[in-house]
């Protein structure tokens, strides 16, 4: 039989998936994958049967509905104070995720050096990988997941200077949102050694204790080499609708817009045309979201807290990471079935989002209501006891 691709073995199937089955098979709360337990907002629902009652069933524009387009366009120029073209600056994605494999392989070749905080989302050294690029990996430092400044300008100048810097901000897995101070360090960074910035802004809204998301394009001279990526999903409780995008220069659009096209085709046609809807919605519904789940997440932390386990208190997006080494166990992984088995919770093993062996972190989501959130935490006190 013939072998398959070198590069398949190299990374493993994704453990947040994996959690989530795990977490079926023992009757567990998922906290593992990051997805709202709620319906969306009911006229996004409405907005969605009337698209397929339209008929609005084939094909999209490969590179999303004009429509869609235009009101993502207004959306962004609203938040971002920056002139976004419906026209030749944004191309629809299958969610964020594609958005994200989308730019590296429009801007990266093979053999390419993409540099990366760590820890990080765990699609991004998959997407390296697939890309036949090399990841360069600069340690975000807890509890408050700092980045040594140093280090940061060594891993750009690495072999004369990276060809890609992927920004998660805010950051999942650790809640981190980066402060104007730090990404114009970045954006210094970037200028110096010509390299591009891809930035996964997903949690853009999803904000805490009064922070304000600062776009990575509107810093000073970073519109012409940010790809900035995002997706509808999360703001919108929308994560099974797959629908992302990217906004970068026209040049690097249409170069996106071929990889896209090749990798999906398009988009769900119904579906583009039915989240025009909300994203008319105006600042009262941003506003709403952050302070939903800010209170979501001190809940969450709240019993988190009385475990007497360590974790750092996210100032953004709806992770949180909790260290449970005094726990005892060999692995992260062995730890998060354990609590998925016996406790009645199941997590994402920290391991998969760190370059290096780290085995003293899982990751739990608050992406739930408050039935759901006060269930897991009651739960999760029997940690107070530690492993039985």
């Amino acid at each position: 039989m013939p072998t398959t691709s070198r590069r398949t073995a190299v990374f493993t199937e994704s453990l947040i998936r994996e959690m989530s089955r795990v977490a079926a098979r023992h009757g567990a709360i998922n906290l593992a994958q990051g997805f709202p337990d709620g319906d969306p907002p009911a006229a996004l629902v409405q907005a969605a049967k009337e698209a397929m009652d339209a008929g609005r069933h084939q094909y999209a524009v490969t590179w999303g509905a004009p429509e869609l387009r235009e009101a993502l366009a207004a959306k962004l120029t609203r938040h971002m104070r920056l002139p976004v073209d419906p026209a030749s600056e944004l191309l629809v994605t299958c969610g964020g995720t594609e958005a994200m494999m989308a730019a590296m392989m429009t801007v990266c070749d093979p053999g390419d050096r993409v540099g990366m905080f760590s820890p990080f989302y765990e699609n991004y050294n998959a997407d390296a990988i697939l890309t036949g690029a090399e990841a360069v990996h600069v340690r975000l430092r807890p509890p408050h997941y700092g980045f040594d400044p140093a280090e940061l300008r060594a891993a750009f100048a690495i072999g004369g200077g990276l060809k890609a810097f992927i920004l998660c901000n805010p950051s999942n897995p650790c809640g981190r949102v980066f402060t104007r101070a730090e990404l114009l360090q970045i954006a210094a960074l970037a200028e110096e050694f010509d390299t591009w910035v891809i930035t996964d802004e997903v949690y853009e809204h999803l904000v805490f204790d009064g922070r304000e998301h600062v776009y990575f394009a509107t810093l000073p001279g970073m519109a012409r080499r940010t790809l900035s990526c995002s997706s509808l999903s999360k703001t919108f409780a929308i994560t099974g609708w797959r629908l992302g995008y990217v906004h970068a220069p026209a040049e690097v659009i249409a170069q996106a817009r071929k990889v896209h096209d090749f990798l999906t085709i398009g988009a769900a046609a119904p579906l583009q045309h039915a989240v025009v809807t909300a994203l008319g919605w105006g600042p009262d519904y941003y506003a709403g979201l952050a302070t939903e789940y800010q209170g979501r997440r001190d809940l969450l932390l709240g019993y988190l807290a009385k475990t007497g386990l360590e974790f750092s208190t996210p100032e953004g997006a709806y992770f949180v990471m909790l260290d449970v080494s005094p726990l005892g166990f060999a692995s992260d992984v062995e730890c998060s079935h354990w609590m998925a088995r016996e406790i009645g919770v199941a997590p994402v093993p920290g391991s998969s989002f760190f370059p290096y062996p780290e085995n003293r972190y899982v990751r739990l989501n608050f992406a739930k209501g408050a039935p759901v959130l006060h269930a897991a935490g009651e739960r999760l006190l029997r940690l107070r006891d530690g492993r039985k």
